[in-house]
């Protein structure tokens, strides 16, 4: 009944101007539903089920999952993040799931891995050694998310090292967006370390690829910039 409802108030909230111009970009069925209005929604829904047990509530997420819509699927992550003082170690399995079935794109790897699967990593760093796995993987969502998974870490200052060895495992990564999510967490952590970045990038810049370059020095000062973009 729940997803029933939900459907039906995202149904009574499409914007018609909004449905055609994301239909170039969205991953999925889309009903056409900005997505601050998407997350209010959640936020209303969530408060409704919040008593629940927590197999329940993903197993709703589960299904808004599999309905195959954008919106849904923002739900669904939304939720599960805010279930965030309830993982446990086995909830790994469900994420990794999510992950390999549900994430299509660099927007839905972003939605899930910054917020609900990042919070799990830093809760059970023992999981690290599997986001490795990802890097290697031959899809280019899992290896994307091998580092964008690291960032709300990052951003606590923690599993900073880990940061730099899999920023060398995709390091020469022929794919744009997996460039781009390496050089993204390699910015965070320069708003740390920078000068660890630097001295990374330094060390590196001969085989890092221009994007991720770019990403990862964002930050550093003109003349830092200066250095690490000129070609030896």
């Amino acid at each position: 009944m729940v997803i029933q409802e939900l459907e039906e108030e995202l149904k009574k909230n499409i914007d018609q101007e909004y449905y055609k111009a994301a239909l170039r970009y969205t991953e999925g069925t889309l009903f056409g539903v900005r997505t601050p209005l998407v997350r209010k929604i959640a936020s209303k829904y969530y408060s409704k089920i919040k008593k629940r047990p927590k197999k329940e509530i993903f197993d709703l997420c589960e299904s808004l999952l599999e309905s195959g819509y954008s919106e849904m699927r923002i739900i669904a992550f939304d939720w599960a993040f805010r279930l965030k003082k309830q993982y446990e170690s086995s909830d790994f399995s469900m994420f990794e799931k999510w992950l390999k079935t549900y994430v299509t794109g660099w927007g839905s790897c972003d939605d899930l891995c910054t917020h609900a699967f990042g919070e799990f990593i830093l809760q059970f760093p023992e999981f690290i050694p599997e986001v490795k796995e990802w890097t290697k993987s031959e899809n280019r969502w899992e290896r994307r998310a091998s580092a964008v998974v690291l960032i709300y870490s990052i951003r606590r200052d923690t599993h900073i090292g880990h940061a730099f060895e899999i920023a060398d495992m995709l390091l020469s990564d022929t794919e744009d967006l997996v460039q781009k999510g390496y050089g993204w967490m390699l910015k965070e952590v320069s708003n740390l370390y920078l000068q660890k970045v630097f001295d990374y990038v330094m060390g590196k810049k001969d085989k890092m690829p221009r994007t991720s370059l770019r990403y990862a020095i964002e930050k550093l000062s003109p003349e830092l910039k200066k250095k690490a973009m000129a070609r030896d």
